[in-house]
């Protein structure tokens, strides 16, 4: 709540002190003898129950926002550590593709050597042997 920002929780907790102590104060009031102040007494209970509503409700909306902050800093260490280890789990998948793109270069230059060597052997007569191209056939697949 946006009064909660402005105010601090104290004044809540009074205004529920205060009404409580208005309250009982008119039952006393008929205990008192002069009737000039026995007529206050309605009005006093009427804005006494008022403070007491308002302080209830503002104890209520005070209680009620520090559970939500205790929930939303759980959150938010929770939030922190599944990034940990998503970071943790981004390396490790990085160190993966990294090797394996290591190892098809590797195996692409193998390749490249062997149809060098073979191209040469059949250079002369400008026919591509079934073996080349099943080879390169081979390393398009992989």
């Amino acid at each position: 709540m946006w009064i909660l920002k402005w105010l601090p929780d104290w004044i809540f907790y009074g205004l529920l002190l205060i009404g409580l102590l208005g309250y009982s104060v008119t039952y006393l009031l008929r205990f008192i003898p002069i009737p000039a102040i026995y007529i206050y007494k309605t009005p006093i209970q009427i804005v006494s129950i008022a403070l007491v509503a308002i302080g209830t409700f503002m104890s209520g909306a005070i209680h009620e926002e520090a559970a939500w902050l205790a929930r939303v800093k759980e959150m938010e260490e929770k939030v922190a550590e599944v990034e940990k280890k998503s970071e943790q789990a981004n390396s490790e998948i990085q160190t993966k593709i990294v090797t394996k793109t290591q190892i098809v270069k590797e195996k692409g230059e193998e390749i490249v050597k062997y149809v060098d060597r073979e191209i040469v052997k059949y250079d002369s007569s400008c026919v591509i042997p079934k073996e080349v191209v099943d080879t390169i056939n081979k390393a398009a697949v992989k």
